[in-house]
């Protein structure tokens, strides 16, 4: 009969494997490491380290200001509108509004050299397409936002429309 092939696995060493792989560690991941120094030496240089190593030491009470701060009616408004601002510009074209960012600083670099339109020629400009097109966006957006404020202008003042 046929007798059973004993198989002996020596026991693992965990420690001596980390041990080798620790040492060869240096030698595989060399541009890492000096990246790494490299980048280390820049956030000690600028005192970012120290400024680390000092929130550590005190983060409970920078914890417990941030968390009183955070806790104001103030805070939590401005957080509110935060998130519905950015709703906004999440919704926005992303050309619409680099259209609208180029053309805000020209518009003020154009008026700060230019001398005042006439009133004709305001005139003249409010009867363009374009000009008409944006004061169509812009008087919608108003009468929204009046529409908005219908009902609370009537609770504070106590009457009804």
């Amino acid at each position: 009969m046929a007798q059973p092939i004993r198989l002996e696995i020596p026991p693992r060493d965990a420690c001596s494997e980390l041990q080798t792989r620790l040492q060869n560690a240096p030698l595989q991941h060399a541009e890492a490491l000096l990246a790494g120094y490299d980048l280390l030496q820049g956030l000690h240089d600028r005192g970012v380290l120290d400024l680390l190593r000092g929130g550590l030491g005190s983060s409970d009470k920078v914890l417990n200001i941030l968390v009183d701060a955070a806790k104001t009616p103030e805070a939590i408004i401005a957080t509110r509108n935060l998130l519905i601002l950015s709703k906004v510009v999440f919704t926005l074209e992303p050309e619409l509004l680099e259209n609208i960012t180029q053309a805000v600083p020209d518009s003020l670099a154009r008026a700060k050299e230019q001398k005042p339109l006439t009133l004709l020629q305001m005139f003249k400009k409010m009867c363009s397409q374009d000009t008409r097109r944006a004061l169509s966006a812009m008087l919608g957006i108003l009468e929204s936002f009046g529409r908005s404020l219908g009902p609370v202008a009537a609770e504070l003042t106590g009457r009804g429309r």
